[in-house]
Formats: C-alpha cells, structure tokens, sequence
C-alpha cells in the first residue's frame, strides 16, 4: 500500500470575501516528486503555505509525515526544507555565514554536503545576501533548505529568476538523486513547464483553489489525450474543451476506440485552462 508523505483534506480558506482555496483535497505519496502548476491567483503559494504551517485555513486540515501542519513539533520540522517565492534571507550575511546560523537550528545540518552543493550550483559563498542577484539568493535559499537532506522539501517557484542554462545547472542538482533510507518527498510549484515535466514523477493541476487533474505523469501523458473532430465525446470522460473546439479527454473514461492526439506538460495545461 502506498504511502501518503502529505495530503490535504478539504481545505477551505476565504481572504476579504474571497475564496483563495475551495475544498481542496490533495494526497502525495512517499518519495514522490509533484509539480503544482497553475496560473497565478490558482492558490498554490496559499496552499504551500498551508502545508507548512505558515497559514491557517478556515476549513480542513493538512499534515506532512502524518503531523498537522498546524502544530508541527521541532524535531519534525527540522525533517522539513522550504522555499518561498521570495528568499527569506539574512540580507547583512555571506552565504557561509548563512550555513554557520543555520547550523545551530538543525542537528542534521551538514556543511560539506551545503558546500557542495553551492559549488555544483556555481554559488558565490562570500557574498552578502543583498548583493547576491535574485537567481543566486534563490540558489542560496535552495541550498539552505537541502542542507540538512530534509524528508520533505517543498519548493515556490524555485527557479523563475534564473536563466535557462542555470535552470537545467540547478534541476540537475536539485533532483540528483541520493541513496536515502527514506524517499524524499517533493512538491515543486512552477511556470516553467518544460523545465518541470523533466523531474516530476507526478503532476497536480490547480484551478481557482481546487486540485483540477492529479495523477502520476506518465499515467496523464499516456492516457490523456486531445480529441478534435465532428462529434463530440461522452460527457464523462471530457476534461475541458479548448477554445478552437478540440476536447482534453481522460482515456480511462472513454469508449474503446476512441483516439488523440498526446501532449507534453504544456499543452495539456494550456488545453485545461482555455
């Protein structure tokens, strides 16, 4: 039986009269690396945020390794690495200076393999944090989060400042994979599409605070499939239809014989937000 590293249960969480999540469920399995893609005002910072901790919804709950995000212990956070969208940094310390604090708040902290890491990402050490470029803070803030080898690590746009050469430098770090007793597990938010359909295993879509479409990625790229033609598909196994008329259809639900068209990561999420 696979086991579920952080889930959701209908989450709910309104801003101003504004629902921001709508009874969102979501389930991760153990060792998985999911991408949460959306367009922006989707909800997928709010439910990170929610994830971890840092928000508290209205209604629902959510736990990471089992605990609830809302009243996680210390020894079960120091298992936990986050990223924000923005890098939350000490702007006056180097980045060794950074490794030397943060050292002290993880017993599991380890300096050679952080170290290491910054070289691999091209990361100067001996900066402060404010005069470090946006890419290289978010470098460092990804550096601090891996530092420790966390159980979970979740990720917010980790990568949207960096350009495309040092996007493939820091996915190829990032997801290189370990030998780990326990399989981390990663949620990884982005708009870089093609960028994320290389390191996922699965994929959530998210469309105003709700999960739309999650599945392991293979599964989605086998099985859904962009139908055009005269007569339209059941009703039950159509997805979303684009706006030149063609129809997003889940295979698994269709009549036999149906056929389509596959599509990569950007396409499927274009054909499900027309």
């Amino acid at each position: 039986m696979t086991r579920i590293a952080i889930e959701a249960h209908d989450l709910q969480l309104a801003y101003r009269r504004k629902t921001i999540l709508n009874r969102l469920n979501l389930a991760v399995p153990e060792g998985a690396v999911l991408g949460l893609v959306g367009r922006n005002g989707a909800g997928k910072s709010t439910l990170m945020r929610c994830l971890t901790g840092l928000v508290k919804p209205t209604q629902g709950d959510c736990r990471i390794g089992g605990y609830p995000s809302q009243d996680l212990a210390d020894e079960v956070r120091e298992r936990l690495g986050v990223v924000a969208q923005t890098p939350d940094l000490f702007e006056w310390l180097t980045g060794e200076q950074h490794f030397e604090q943060i050292g002290t708040m993880y017993r599991d902290w380890q300096h050679d393999r952080a170290r290491a890491l910054a070289t691999q990402l091209d990361l100067p050490l001996f900066t402060p944090a404010r005069a470090l470029s946006l890419g290289d803070q978010q470098k460092l803030a990804v550096v601090l989060a891996l530092g420790h080898d966390p159980d979970w690590l979740l990720l917010d746009e980790p990568v949207a400042s960096l350009d495309p050469v040092a996007r493939r430098a820091f996915m190829r770090a990032l997801f290189d994979r370990v030998e780990r007793e326990d399989p981390r597990t990663v949620i990884i938010s982005s708009h870089l599409l093609s960028d994320l359909e290389r390191v996922v295993s699965h994929v959530a879509f998210m469309h105003q605070g709700r999960i739309q479409l999650m599945d392991a990625w293979d599964v989605l790229a086998e099985q859904v499939r962009c139908v055009q033609g005269p007569v339209a598909p059941p009703p039950d196994c159509v997805l979303a239809q684009t706006a030149d008329g063609r129809w997003i259809v889940d295979l698994r639900r269709a009549p036999p014989g149906l056929q389509g068209e596959a599509m990569n990561l950007e396409d499927l999420f274009e054909g499900l937000n027309a």
